[in-house]
């Protein structure tokens, strides 16, 4: 599937859906995802215990608990499992929820937390730790559907989590928080520029351009930084991807070849089959 539904995570977790647009999950039983997707909804999820690793865009973590990820729809995800051992709570909610009595449309996007940067999981300590603690306790006593006032509780406490991110955030510094980041100007130059124009510019002679520099100087700073030079990185952004489409069977493989700008089908499907091992309807088969 392109992306999760609120109802498909229910599913995931095995938790009743109520059809509302937030969901609250507590988990000592994660299912591991380990296919990319994206969701419709925001997520924020508090590590109570043990340890998961969060793949997101083209980034990797290991998440520790007691730790908060967050991630918006557009973030591409999938998760490892890498201990027995994970305790925790997490708020599903769309952005028309949470912003349904809020004048500011943009509010969410002020939030890079939120993006696809390097800012996905923080280790929560001190009195950080005990407020998000408590908020999550909040949520999970109101959304029993009791409360007359649930929806509006909830609304709240979602602001709530995410002006404390902010704040513990801001709090860190900047120094802390450029090696939470983990991005070399550079890098991160070159990480926005791929964002934004990945499904459409697949050569590295444009991202190389943009930057004022030739694609060798480019490849080889990207390399020295990350281990792998800038044209892998191009090549995993369109792989990446292709996986979320192609996992949406009301597209053809026609359609994604066109929405990824190739110039036709086969030279998507050697491209595919080049960096997967599969062909794309060998990929997509997996899923029937």
């Amino acid at each position: 599937m392109k992306t999760f539904s609120l109802s498909a995570h229910s599913k995931l977790f095995s938790v009743p859906y109520s059809k509302k647009d937030y969901l609250f999950v507590e988990s000592t039983n994660q299912p591991y995802h380990e296919e990319p997707y994206r969701a419709e909804s925001y997520a924020i999820v508090y590590i109570k215990e043990g340890t998961v690793k969060l793949n997101a865009g083209l980034s990797s973590w290991i998440a520790d608990g007691p730790s908060v990820i967050t991630l918006g729809p557009e973030v591409i995800r999938y998760f490892t499992k890498t201990s027995d051992l994970l305790n925790m709570d997490v708020i599903f909610f769309k952005e028309s929820f949470l912003l349904e009595k809020y004048a500011d449309l943009f509010f969410l996007f002020k939030y890079d937390f939120f993006g696809n940067n390097g800012l996905h999981v923080l280790p929560l300590k001190d009195s950080y730790l005990s407020k998000v603690r408590r908020i999550f306790e909040l949520i999970q006593l109101s959304q029993s559907g009791h409360d007359y006032h649930e929806n509006e509780l909830i609304r709240n406490y979602i602001f709530a989590l995410v002006y404390e991110i902010d704040s513990y955030y801001r709090h860190l510094g900047s120094h802390t928080q450029s090696s939470i980041r983990g991005q070399h100007p550079l890098f991160s130059k070159f990480r926005k520029l791929l964002a934004l124009n990945y499904m459409q510019e697949h050569k590295l002679d444009f991202y190389a351009k943009q930057l004022f520099l030739t694609p060798k100087s480019l490849s080889a700073a990207i390399k020295k930084y990350t281990g792998r030079p800038a044209g892998k990185w191009i090549d995993d952004a369109i792989i990446l991807e292709s996986k979320v489409l192609l996992q949406n069977k009301t597209l053809s493989v026609s359609q994604i070849t066109d929405i990824l700008n190739f110039s036709d089908q086969s030279v998507f499907g050697k491209f595919f089959k080049a960096n997967t091992g599969f062909s794309p309807i060998d990929y997509r088969k997996q899923f029937d």
